[in-house]
């Protein structure tokens, strides 16, 4: 009798972070810096390694497909949060909210797959360094990095396109500042248990299956390490790991979660908090964490700055 005296909507509202017009000024000054560094930080990583060919090694291919999917990853949320901060009501369509939802999960889950994949690539080169340009050959760099990209577009069509088929009721509040799954299925006027079913599968078998593929390449990775006789051996190779493995760390704990769990047992305001660390906060922290504990990348970054004051200076003594 609920469901029948509700109203369908055709949008929802994302409810605010604070009601204090100041404090919600000063959200979006933060949030928009971050954005920003984000961007500079990530675009520069990109850019870098397709200039340096230095560079032009299996780990920083995947370095620079993990950038690029950061750049989209945040675009696809934080713009719109951005809005919200500065409107008196942040409105999104029911079909914009599915789409921001797929393209978002997509991101996430091709972000998984090129995490895993870098697992491989330090197994390779770590457990068998002599078969490691075979392993890892460029065209394999393709393969895989296209297997990742495309898989992670395909996994989450089938929820969003489930999610279509369901009506939506007032109350349409968002207590979030994304379409996330938990929000979306709270505002159903229909039965969505199958859907919560088939999403929590799918994000189940996606993180857990990364994460355990992960797990057994360091595990891997860690006997080699162990078995080597020279300590310096040790430290070098490990060293070559702990940005990876500092970045997956952080990642893989705050998708599970969100995700590898029932999620309608949890607070939305915990949800968001979390969601902010790893969809907003660690996409910028990852080339923070590759730029400050990488010796060839500092490096190539130096190269760079010195290539752009060469051409600028120049132009400086004409003036």
């Amino acid at each position: 009798m609920e469901t029948v005296n509700r109203t369908l909507v055709t949008e929802f509202v994302f409810l605010r972070f604070s009601n204090s017009p100041h404090l919600q000024l000063l959200l979006f000054s933060f949030f928009l810096l971050v954005y920003l560094l984000s961007l500079v930080g990530n675009a520069l990583i990109v850019l870098i390694v397709v200039l340096d060919e230095h560079l032009h090694t299996p780990m920083y291919f995947f370095i620079c497909n993990l950038s690029l999917v950061e750049l989209w990853y945040t675009t696809v949320t934080v713009p719109k949060m951005l809005a919200n901060f500065l409107s008196s009501q942040g409105v999104i369509s029911v079909p914009s909210c599915i789409t921001q939802y797929y393209f978002f999960f997509s991101l996430a889950a091709t972000e998984l797959f090129i995490l895993t994949t870098m697992a491989f690539d330090r197994y390779a080169a770590i457990c068998h360094p002599l078969h490691y340009p075979l392993l890892l050959s460029p065209q394999t760099c393709g393969i895989l990095a296209a297997f990742c990209w495309s898989v992670g577009f395909i996994c989450p069509m089938f929820p969003s396109f489930l999610l279509t088929q369901i009506s939506f009721c007032t109350p349409n509040q968002i207590n979030h500042f994304f379409c996330d799954a938990d929000q979306i299925f709270r505002l159903s006027c229909t039965d969505t248990y199958a859907i919560q079913v088939v999403g929590y599968a799918f994000s189940t078998v996606i993180i857990l299956g990364a994460l355990v593929f992960t797990m057994a390449s360091y595990a891997q990775i860690l006997a080699t390490i162990l078995a080597m006789t020279s300590a310096s051996a040790q430290r070098k190779a490990f060293s070559t790991c702990t940005a990876h493995l500092s970045v997956v760390t952080i990642y893989f704990s705050t998708l599970i979660f969100m995700y590898v769990r029932p999620a309608v047992k949890y607070e939305s305001n915990v949800n968001k908090i979390v969601a902010i660390f790893y969809s907003v906060i660690t996409p910028l922290l990852n080339p923070l964490i590759y730029t400050l504990r990488n010796k060839d990348v500092k490096e190539a970054l130096k190269v760079f700055v010195s290539r752009i004051q060469r051409v600028c200076l120049p132009n400086k003594r004409t003036q």
